[in-house]
């Protein structure tokens, strides 16, 4: 006959009735239980059963202790099947009917709660701080309040620095006639700079009708050489000039144009401030060099201006023309790039349109003949500058020697 048995750690629910089953001698649910609710249970194996139902976790190629623990480690677990072929089944409880037969080589591992205790956490003055502990707070201290010193130093400093940057902006704001504070977000300049830059305006450069180029460094850090021009003889109200620069070079960007780099207006003082090319100008590199230059070196100059001549007359926003196109004022950088430079007669003209001015004309050997007698404005004026420059760059020497005897 068969008989019926509970498994380790249940008991029947009627002795009379065994049908009915068995439960737990010991209730609790391990996986909702108070935090400081500590459970003891044992781990009991049976040999030679398997019972039927789902696993809720197989586990494959365990061996038979770390199937054990792994039971003993999983709150849901309440007993695990264990075969030869190393193979883990977890199941929850209740577990359903089981038989045991000497044919069967599955182990049963059933977990076995014994009962629990609760764990009391130490009273606060029963706590001891080490001399370990008070070294790392004296640490932690020091560092938090070598923290604290150093954002109030930077704070300061930010402080400083921002009223002195105010002060800048309020000197630019003096002069409202200007209207530059609304167009460009170029560098503003201090006069002080730049005469610091400058060493007191020694280093000339150059000289127009318009004002004096001078070479500087900036005392920066970098050490970077830029090229000032001084405008000449600018009154209070007189900025259409400084403005007419700042308006064209201020919204282009192509490597054939010289670039500003910043400004400075301070009452009557206006000065412009642009990156420094170390080769002059054209004139100079045709003119007044004694070997002449290869045609090679003359071709891709002659390239550089027509690339920079048409980023102004088409690619730019609105048409620009320059108006006083001429060797003088195409400068050359260190690998002889050619850029174009001094627009302070540049006029910014719609797509087609054509102006009529009465202002300065540009060098009267270099000027359109409509534009000197006319005084009407359009691209024309530039093409034709840049034919005279381009035929001068041809044959190394200027359309006119200004300096030769009458007979000639």
């Amino acid at each position: 006959d068969t008989e019926c048995y509970c498994y380790p750690g249940f008991t029947f629910i009627d002795e009379n009735t065994k049908s009915l089953g068995c439960s737990q001698n010991f209730t609790i649910d391990e996986c909702v239980a108070r935090k400081d609710l500590v459970i003891h249970y044992n781990i009991t194996t049976l040999d030679n059963i398997d019972w039927a139902g789902d696993p809720y976790s197989v586990k494959q190629n365990l061996e038979k202790e770390d199937c054990k623990k792994s039971c003993q480690e999983d709150c849901s677990c309440g007993g695990v099947l264990y075969s030869n072929r190393k193979c883990c089944s977890m199941y929850m409880l209740p577990l359903k009917y089981g038989k045991r037969h000497g044919n069967i080589t599955t182990t049963a591992f059933i977990k076995l709660i014994l009962g629990s205790t609760i764990s009391h956490p130490p009273e606060t003055s029963q706590i001891l701080i080490s001399e370990g502990n008070q070294s790392l707070i004296l640490t932690m201290g020091l560092s938090l309040g070598s923290v604290a010193s150093l954002c109030f130093v930077i704070a300061i400093g930010s402080f400083l620095l921002y009223k002195h940057r105010v002060q800048n902006y309020e000197k630019l704001l003096e002069n409202k006639s200007s209207g530059l504070t609304e167009q460009f977000t170029l560098r503003s300049f201090t006069f002080d700079e730049l005469d610091e830059a400058t060493n007191g305006f020694q280093d000339e450069l150059g000289k127009g009708s318009f004002g004096t180029v001078y070479k500087g460094i900036l005392r920066d850090g970098k050490s970077k050489t830029i090229a000032i021009k001084r405008l000449a003889k600018v009154n209070e109200g007189e900025t259409d000039q400084i403005r007419t620069e700042m308006t064209v070079i201020g919204r282009t960007n192509h490597r054939n144009l010289v670039r500003l780099l910043g400004f400075c207006v301070e009452g009557s003082r206006k000065l412009l401030v642009y990156e420094y090319l170390g080769n002059g100008s054209l004139a100079y590199f045709l003119f007044n060099m004694n070997k002449r230059p290869v045609w090679k070196e003359r071709a891709r100059i002659a390239l550089d201006v027509a690339k920079g001549i048409l980023y102004l007359h088409e690619e730019c926003e609105g048409c620009i023309i320059h108006c006083n196109l001429k060797p003088h004022n195409i400068l050359l950088d260190d690998s002889l790039t050619a850029k174009i430079s001094d627009f302070g007669l540049a006029k910014l003209l719609r797509t087609n349109q054509t102006c009529s001015t009465p202002r300065t004309k540009g060098t009267a050997w270099y000027s359109a003949p409509e534009w000197q007698s006319s005084g009407l404005v359009s691209v024309k004026v530039d093409v034709y500058s840049f034919g005279v420059i381009l035929l001068e760059i041809i044959c190394c020497r200027s359309n006119i020697e200004v300096q030769v005897c009458s007979a000639d």
